[in-house]
């Protein structure tokens, strides 16, 4: 049986000062989940650890990210995060300063339900 995609968050987060792509990416995904809530699991009394999760962060060094500590910041669902090249960098110019912004999209699955 395979898995059925039901929900698709989408976020940005920043770091303005630090460039730091660990900061600017749990921000994204903060961002994409922190507006949403799932009550069909105590509706139908569903297993939350049923659920599939699945995180893409960009940034534009996504070596810089450490997904396995992301993943631990999600608070429901079997979750794996990974880290692409995207996202952006911002420099000001007057001062040198760059500004990293992430992109996140948290995408959550379930098995078919019958």
């Amino acid at each position: 049986m395979s898995d059925q995609r039901f929900i698709i968050e989408m976020g940005m987060g920043n770091d303005q000062y630090g460039q730091d792509y660990q900061k600017a990416a749990r921000r994204a995904i903060e961002d994409a989940i922190r507006h949403s809530s799932i009550p069909m699991f105590d509706a139908l009394g569903l297993d939350h650890t049923a659920m599939r999760v699945e995180v893409t962060v960009g940034v534009q060094q996504p070596e810089a990210v450490d997904c396995a500590v992301l993943a631990t910041a999600l608070p429901r669902g079997r979750v794996t995060v990974s880290a692409t090249h995207g996202g952006l960098n911002v420099a000001n110019p007057d001062n040198g300063n760059v500004i990293v912004i992430a992109t996140a999209a948290v995408e959550a699955f379930l098995p078919v339900q019958g």
